[in-house]
């Protein structure tokens, strides 16, 4: 989403580096295409100019670090106050209630329903008991979409077809959730395609009768400075505690994520990175403003692989390599879970640097001669599979027949099998000779 931002604030940071002292001439200078870069990237004019004001004052009273080049710290300050301006530290949910309830609110479009589903699966997954709440009585097709969302996370929802009471909805909705132990109810109320006021006035009086802990607006990223204006008007009509950004994965100009917090006062939450159930992330003001400045964000990344990697699965494969055995179905499983993580392209730009790596190489293609392998290894037997060494040019052939490839595509990729192979055996050889070298144990080398 923040590409563009990222491109021009990188081209202002090389003209940052060269700056032999730090003056108020030569800092206005340099700031002056930051604030470009930003009002470009539909950011709040207000905001915008605050925000330069702040580097301005900051970085003119530094006191210049022998060891460290003049514009390397503007360009700290200049993250410190991004980081600010999204918020300082992550907003934690407010689950403290008994049952917690939480109030999904937003115009039409905004990703409401979905976000809810979304918000479930992660609540879950961190152990509580999440209850869907199909408050939505004027638009059938959320109450379909949400029993949808509710069968493929195998949660429960609430749902009264027909009802046109949402506080009596509501009634039942808690009275449900506290016979079947349930502990957080998610509201998904209705939207319109503008704010008006029978819309405020019946979220005032469910916000009053159900007391929520929180009341989060779902924002479409891609609305820009207009994301903004709606956040204004609902927070003065309910007193939000918090904003939810979706499709922050589009290419959107980001002006919504960066002006939010400053002309609200109230944090963004969490953040859609995607389509699927689970592109869905807390918001980390400190990681976002890495990723904006193209230092990508290792952290989230590391945490997105302890997602979808099991433990069990890592120790068995720690075992192979120690063992120097890897096989075309561990190869297999490596492409499966690099996949799980998400598009190759989003996995690269956590990288420090993935933006340039992003732009200098073409990941679809990438990403599609990883369908490709894995289609060649599925058309495989599972003799072939676990001894590569039978494939002989008949079997290999049958293999690309099998899988739309040609033979040289089949070669080339058991050319990288053998190389990967090749690489495992290594690093066994090289932890069989830490082992030997310090007598410990080979089991408890295995890296934490």
């Amino acid at each position: 989403m923040f590409d563009s931002l990222s491109n021009k604030l990188q081209q202002a940071f090389r003209n940052l580096r060269g700056l032999g002292k730090i003056s108020e001439a030569n800092v206005a200078d340099s700031l002056r295409e930051v604030r470009l870069a930003l009002l470009e990237a539909d950011v709040n004019f207000k905001v915008a100019r605050d925000f330069i004001e702040q580097v301005r004052v900051k970085a003119i009273g530094q006191q210049v670090i022998q060891s460290i080049q003049p514009g390397q710290q503007i360009i700290k300050v200049i993250q410190d106050e991004l980081v600010a301006l999204l918020g300082d530290t992550h907003a934690a949910l407010n689950v403290s209630g008994n049952p917690s309830s939480i109030l999904m609110v937003g115009l039409h479009g905004s990703g409401k329903t979905t976000t809810s589903g979304k918000l479930a699966r992660l609540l879950h997954k961190q152990g509580r008991s999440p209850l869907l709440v199909a408050a939505d009585v004027y638009r059938p097709a959320a109450m379909d979409q949400l029993e949808t969302l509710s069968r493929q996370l195998d949660l429960p929802v609430f749902l009264k077809r027909g009802a046109t009471d949402v506080q009596a909805i509501a009634r039942e909705a808690l009275e449900f959730a506290r016979a079947n132990n349930r502990n957080t109810l998610i509201f998904d109320t209705a939207g319109r395609l503008q704010i008006d006021e029978p819309l405020v006035q019946e979220l005032v009086r469910l916000r009053d009768l159900v007391k929520p802990q929180e009341i989060l607006l779902v924002l479409d990223a891609a609305t820009g400075q207009e994301a903004v204006n709606v956040a204004t008007h609902f927070n003065d009509a309910l007193q939000i505690t918090g904003a939810i950004l979706t499709k922050l994965d589009g290419d959107a100009r980001g002006g919504a994520a960066l002006s939010l917090k400053a002309v609200t006062g109230k944090p963004i939450k969490f953040a859609g990175v995607g389509e699927k159930l689970e592109d869905f992330e807390p918001f980390h003001p400190e990681r976002m403003a890495s990723r904006i400045l193209g230092m990508g964000d290792v952290v989230s990344l590391v945490e997105r692989a302890e997602e979808w990697v099991n433990e069990e699965d890592a120790q068995l494969m720690e075992e192979k390599m120690r063992k120097g055995v890897f096989t075309l179905d561990d190869f297999l499983e490596q492409l499966r879970g690099l996949r799980k993580m998400g598009s190759l392209e989003s996995v690269v730009k956590m990288l420090p640097g993935g933006d340039r790596m992003s732009q200098t190489n073409d990941l679809t293609k990438q990403e599609g001669e990883f369908r490709r392998m894995e289609g060649m290894v599925c058309a495989m037997t599972m003799q072939e599979r676990r001894n590569p060494h039978v494939l002989n040019a008949r079997r290999r052939q049958r293999i690309a027949k099998g899988s739309g490839v040609t033979v040289t595509e089949v070669n080339t990729m058991l050319n990288k099998f053998n190389q990967m192979q090749g690489m495992m055996k290594n690093m066994g050889k090289f932890q069989k000779m830490l082992t030997k070298m310090s007598g410990v144990p080979p089991g408890l080398l295995r890296p934490r």
